[in-house]
C-alpha cells in the first residue's frame, strides 16, 4: 500500500461493503471403510503424498459440520450473502461420501459408517446431527479434480468401478513409484481403517505377499463412484438454496459444469463459476492438474466479454488456481488449451476482473497479477486460495468486498478456524492434521499460523468508477 493509505472500510462514512460471502474448499469427505481408496500409497511417507493418506480422514466430516456451524455464527453478527464451495467436496468420487457432504450443509442425521453390518464404537463414527448451514445463505458448489476422478488423479477402468462398490480391499500396483499410467498392475493392498480402533489404524496395506486369504469389508453398493453428470445431478436432492447450487439441469446433461450467477440485486458483480479440472485423457497424476478443453476456453471468454460490456465486476472461481506455477512444475495440464500463459494474458483484457478464487493447493496463498500495461493499473486483478478443511491449517475464508471514497475497491480476505470443541473429533482432527504436516513435510506458506490475510485495492476503469459510486 501507498504509505499514506487508510482503508475507508468501518473508518469513515465513506467506504460501503457490496458484498460479504464465504469459501470453502478441498473439505475431502472420505469413506475410511472404502476397499478402494489408496491409502497404501500415502502410508509410505513420501513428500507430497498426504493427499492418499492422512491420519486426519476419518475426521472429515465432522470438520465440515464444525466450519459450517462456525459460519452460522458469524452470520448472526454479520449476514453473508452467500457461500461458495470450491470443489474437492469429496475424496474418492464416491456416491456416499456426496451425500454425507450435502446432507452435512443442508442438515440433518449423518452416519459416516458405511460398513452396514457393524456399528464400530468409535467416536468418528458414531451417528450425529448436523445442524446444517443457516437457510438465509445461498451456497454455490464447483467441482474440483477429486469429485470426478477416482482419487482425484485418474479416470477409473472398470476394475476400480466393481472394486469400490465390492468387497475385496483393492489390489492394484506401486503406480506411483513406477510411475506408470498401469491400472491393470497388480501386488499393493490399498488398504482400510479399523474403524474398531480409537486413532483410525491402517490395516490390510502394502505387499500383498503373505496373506493366507483375501482381505475384505463389508460391501456396499452406495460407494458407487460418480461421474461428472451424476455429481452435479446429487445437488438437486438438497434442501437448502439455490436447489441445484448453481447447475442447471442442462449441466446435468451435458457433464458441461460451468455456470454464471449474480449474487446481489442490484450490485453490478457477477460469479463466473469455472470448471477447469475436465481432462478425458488423463495419462496418471495429470487428472489433479488445471485443464480447459476449447468449450470451455470460449465459453469463459463469452462470458467474461458479456459482463466487461454489462459493466459487471468480474470473480472467476475456479478449483485450480492461476498464476502459482513455478519453474519446473506447471499446476495446468500441457495439454491444456489455451495454455495457462496465455490464458492469463486473456484474463488481463478485463478490468473489470476484481479476483479469480481457487483451492486445490491447500494453501491460503495470495498472488498478485499486475497489469501488463503500467498506464492501465485496473487491467491487473487478484488470486486468492483458501486452504483445506482437511489438512493443517484447516481453514475457511471470509470476504469483504467494498467500495472506497476514491472509487477503488477493496477485498478484506480473512482465514478463519473452526469453533471446536475440546475432546471433539474435529479437535482430535486438528492435532493429527499437524503430526501430519511434520511426517509428510507439508507445512503450507505463512507457516506456522498457515493463515494468509490481507486487503487487497483494485483500482477501476474510468468507466467503473463513475458506475460503482453510486452503491
Amino acid at each position: 500500500m501507498p504509505k499514506a493509505y487508510a482503508t475507508d472500510a468501518g473508518k469513515t462514512k465513506n467506504g460501503t461493503n457490496l458484498l460479504r460471502f464465504f469459501s470453502m474448499s478441498d473439505i475431502h469427505i472420505t469413506d475410511v471403510q472404502s476397499p478402494a481408496q489408496t491409502i497404501s500409497f500415502g502410508m509410505q511417507a513420501q513428500p507430497g503424498m498426504s493427499s492418499a493418506y492422512s491420519p486426519v480422514i476419518p475426521y472429515t466430516t465432522h470438520v465440515l459440520d464444525a466450519a459450517v456451524q462456525t459460519v452460522n455464527l458469524l452470520n448472526k453478527k454479520k449476514p453473508f450473502d452467500f457461500g461458495l464451495f470450491l470443489g474437492d467436496a469429496i475424496n474418492n468420487s464416491q456416491h456416499n461420501e456426496l451425500r454425507w457432504y450435502i446432507d452435512i450443509i443442508d442438515g440433518g442425521n449423518i452416519n459416516p459408517n458405511s460398513d452396514l453390518k457393524s456399528k464400530p464404537p468409535t467416536d468418528y463414527m458414531r451417528p450425529y446431527k448436523a445442524p446444517g448451514l443457516d437457510k438465509s445463505i445461498p451456497w454455490y458448489q464447483v467441482m474440483g479434480n477429486h469429485d470426478h476422478f477416482w482419487s482425484g488423479v485418474e479416470i477409473p477402468n472398470d476394475y476400480i468401478k466393481q472394486a469400490v462398490v465390492g468387497e475385496l480391499v483393492l489390489n492394484l500396483g506401486d503406480i506411483i513409484k513406477a510411475n506408470k499410467d498401469d491400472l491393470n498392475s497388480r501386488g499393493l493392498y490399498m488398504g482400510i481403517v479399523d474403524a474398531k480402533t480409537t486413532e483410525g489404524k491402517v490395516i490390510d496395506f502394502g505387499p500383498t505377499t503373505g496373506y493366507s486369504s483375501l482381505p475384505k469389508v463389508n460391501a456396499n453398493a452406495h460407494r458407487f463412484l460418480v461421474s461428472r453428470n451424476q455429481w452435479m445431478a446429487e445437488f438437486f436432492n438438497t434442501i437448502s438454496s439455490p436447489v441445484g447450487h448453481g447447475f442447471s439441469q442442462d449441466n446435468v446433461k451435458t457433464g458441461f459444469a460451468c455456470y454464471t450467477f449474480e449474487p446481489k440485486a442490484g450490485l453490478p458483480l457477477k460469479v463466473i463459476a469455472l470448471d477447469d479440472t475436465d481432462c478425458d485423457t488423463c495419462t496418471l497424476g495429470n487428472g489433479a492438474l488445471g485443464d480447459l478443453d476449447q468449450g470451455r476456453y470460449d465459453w469463459l471468454v463469452r462470458e467474461l466479454d458479456k459482463g466487461q460490456a454489462e459493466g459487471k465486476l468480474m470473480i472467476v472461481a475456479a478449483h485450480v488456481p492461476v498464476g502459482v506455477s513455478v519453474p519446473g512444475f506447471s499446476m495446468f495440464d500441457p495439454a491444456s488449451s489455451p495454455k495457462e500463459d496465455a490464458l492469463i494474458t486473456k484474463l488481463h483484457d478485463y478490468p473489470n476482473l476484481i479476483l479469480w478464487m481457487s483451492g486445490h493447493r491447500h494453501f491460503n496463498s495470495v498472488t498478485a497479477m499486475p497489469s501488463p500495461d503500467a498506464n492501465r493499473p485496473e487491467l491487473g486483478f487478484w488470486v486468492v486460495e483458501t486452504a483445506s478443511l482437511r489438512d493443517f491449517p484447516q481453514q475457511f475464508r471470509y470476504f469483504d468486498i467494498v467500495r472506497n471514497s476514491d472509487n477503488t475497491i477493496s477485498i478484506f480476505t480473512t482465514n478463519v478456524d473452526p469453533v471446536v470443541k475440546p475432546g471433539s473429533p474435529a479437535a482430535k482432527s486438528r492435532s493429527y492434521g499437524i503430526a501430519a504436516g511434520a511426517i509428510f513435510q507439508s507445512w503450507p506458506p505463512y507457516s506456522p499460523s498457515g493463515a494468509y490475510n490481507a486487503e487487497l485495492v483494485k483500482k477501476l476503469s474510468a468507466e467503473m468508477q463513475e458506475k460503482i459510486q453510486s452503491y
